[in-house]
């Protein structure tokens, strides 16, 4: 990289205040370097990422950062704002053990208005700082960037319902990567949007309606045809607008979201309304980096790849991922039972899903970002007869639960949840671990949870699951697996078995799901030291095995092992069961504190915790005083 950057200039947002639109065109390139040249060896949301540059840099040069908010939904398209707001020189521990997250984090930074990584709740964040401001009677101003994608979620509808309502006045930079802009409509419409985008516009406007209503029958009737041409006029050249209006907010054209000189002068525009305002920007995703451009959904999240070619560097794994062994299960179970339907909410690959897609295209189902419509059309589908899989990354069903609860175990439907990136998922941190799910699933009436230890348990967990039918949850990590065979017949297992894998009677050791070869590997380092540890595989979370716990209890000591929080998880199930058998043995819970765990790789994660082989084998010998 050039030495003489601009970039190595920027050590806050007020610096771009004094570059020209030229000077920020050449920073918005320097940025993609920087962005490309990072991520090529951390990983990262990088098609995002590099289609947001131009929207952050005319952000921030024209708002008054920190004092005026800026809110990132998802903030995945947020390493822009990271590098123009102090980390430049920290920029290389993205995403990494100890280094800067992946998204915006207020703890990291006062630019980071709030900690995101879900999308949708951008909006609804804006509107609590525009009361906010109302309420105190400052003037800071509220800009929050949200997708396309993540507009379609129900609580930006939500929001978007509140702020119309209220006339709350921010902006809101619609952040369109997937409309194209035809030139000639939308020179007509940027026009027309600039003019309602204006005070004058909009005051004359409403002054005219209100002289026209107050003139009598006559004006009233000239009124009412007035606005129904203009109303019919903006659907027939802005139809893109009308939800926005209708819903009391401003509604720009669209816009170059590429062009700085233009971004910024709109947005100074609508920044000066006391209304509302949705600004349309369309931009490209990957934008700057060939390989991003022609593979978005892969540069979405990608791991270290090669600059030059944008192929992965990675090592090849030495075992299919739990997520494809899954995807592929559940091909099979659909070829043998018409009624089987998968559903997802907007992540059809990271869900293992494409596979069924090719092979059922009606009987699969993309609800986009919306979990509670996901959950709740299961529902229905359960209902109608049909067998709904809903696989969907742990963190995001947690905005479903009162689905699960409600729509679907209280009338004991047949829907799965497949609960994919259970567990620690890495370098994307707090708000993607899957580490809430033991807890929401297990306290669910009718709902059986299963954590199955290797891609064989998951392929059984499937069917078994399908086969006994009414609500059940399956969680599996995210990663390669043990290097299994899968059957191609999977057995059902007997609701509330589990399995012995290791004898012993020191100890036992209780283990569920991805700490299953870890508590083996413990119990062999405890061998070592003379420390016979017996090793369970629990396969159920519920029902528990009861029996497993009573012959626990025979032992010196029990240790529970969950890669989930304690409050409210498994072992908390298990000192319960213990409790009612009236057990005195000593017992120890390990798993997730109450607390937020960052991002990092998960062996590094899991030594911390100490749910590592030999975080779980110190726990015992220091328990047994051995």
């Amino acid at each position: 990289m050039r030495n003489d950057r601009i970039l190595d200039a920027i050590d806050s947002p007020s610096d771009l205040k004094v570059l020209s639109d030229e000077e920020l065109n050449i920073l918005a390139q320097e940025i993609r370097e920087q962005i490309i040249a990072t991520t090529s060896k951390t990983g990262g949301h990088v098609a995002s990422s590099l289609g947001a540059v131009e929207i952050i840099l005319a952000a921030h040069s024209v708002l008054d950062a920190p004092r005026d908010k800026l809110i990132f939904d998802v903030g995945h398209q947020a390493y822009a704002h990271k590098l123009v707001t102090g980390r430049r020189d920290a920029f290389d521990t993205l995403r990494s053990y100890h280094g800067i997250s992946g998204f915006p984090r207020p703890s990291e930074s006062p630019y980071d208005v709030h900690p995101s990584g879900h999308a949708s709740d951008s909006l609804s964040v804006a509107a609590g700082l525009a009361k906010a401001r109302k309420i105190k009677g400052t003037d800071e101003r509220v800009v929050a960037v949200i997708g396309d994608a993540a507009l379609s979620g129900g609580m930006a509808f939500e929001a978007l319902n509140y702020v119309g309502q209220e006339q709350l006045p921010l902006v809101i930079i619609l952040n369109d990567n997937e409309m194209s802009i035809s030139r000639n409509v939308g020179a007509l419409m940027r026009h027309l949007g600039n003019m309602r985008a204006t005070s004058q516009y909009r005051d004359a406007r409403e002054a005219l309606q209100e002289r026209l209503e107050s003139g009598g029958a006559f004006g009233n009737a000239v009124a009412r045809f007035g606005k129904n041409v203009k109303e019919s006029m903006k659907q027939f050249v802005i139809p893109h607008s009308m939800i926005f209006e209708q819903l009391g907010i401003v509604c720009t054209a669209p816009i170059d979201g590429h062009d700085i000189r233009e971004l910024r002068e709109t947005l100074s525009l609508v920044l000066a309304m006391d209304a509302p305002v949705l600004m349309h920007v369309v931009t490209k995703k990957g934008a700057g980096y060939g390989p991003a451009r022609k593979d978005p959904e892969r540069f979405h999240g990608v791991g270290p790849y090669d600059v030059a070619t944008g192929a992965s560097t990675a090592s090849p794994a030495a075992a299919p991922s739990y997520t494809s062994v899954f995807g592929e299960a559940l091909v099979r179970e659909a070829a043998l039972d018409p009624r089987v339907v998968a559903i997802t909410a907007a992540m059809e690959g990271g869900t293992g899903l494409k596979p069924f897609a090719r092979a059922y295209p009606e009987r699969f189902v993309d609800v986009g970002i919306a979990e509670e419509q996901a959950v709740g059309m299961a529902s229905g589908l359960a209902a109608g007869g049909s067998k709904p899989v809903v696989a969907i990354y742990s963190t995001f069903l947690q905005r479903a639960v009162d689905q699960m609860i409600i729509n679907v175990a209280l009338p004991k439907l047949d829907v799965v949840f497949a609960l994919d990136r259970a567990g620690l998922v890495g370098n994307d941190g707090p708000t993607h671990h899957g580490v809430f799910d033991l807890v929401y699933a297990r306290m669910i009436p009718h709902m059986r949870v299963l954590a199955p230890s290797d891609e064989a348990e998951l392929a059984c967990a499937l069917h078994t699951a399908l086969v006994l039918g009414g609500p059940f949850a399956i969680r599996y990590p995210r990663g390669a697996g043990e290097g299994v065979p899968v059957p191609e017949a999977p057995a059902v297992l007997a609701p509330g078995v589990s399995r012995v894998l290791r004898e012993g009677d020191d100890a036992c050791i209780l283990a569920f799901g991805h700490m299953v070869p870890r508590a083996v590997e413990a119990a062999r380092l405890l061998g070592e030291r003379g420390v016979s540890a017996r090793v369970v595989d629990m396969r159920w979370v519920k029902p528990l095995d009861r029996e497993a716990i009573r012959r626990a209890a025979s032992t010196r000591l029990v240790v529970t092992v969950e890669e989930g929080v304690i409050a409210g998880g498994a072992g908390e199930g298990v000192l319960g069961v213990l409790s009612e058998l009236g057990a005195q043995v000593p017992a120890r819970v390990l798993g997730l504190p109450d607390d937020y765990v960052l991002q990092g790789k998960v062996d590094l994660l899991l030594r911390d915790l100490g749910l590592d082989a030999e975080g779980i084998a110190a726990t015992v010998a220091d328990a047994l005083g051995d």
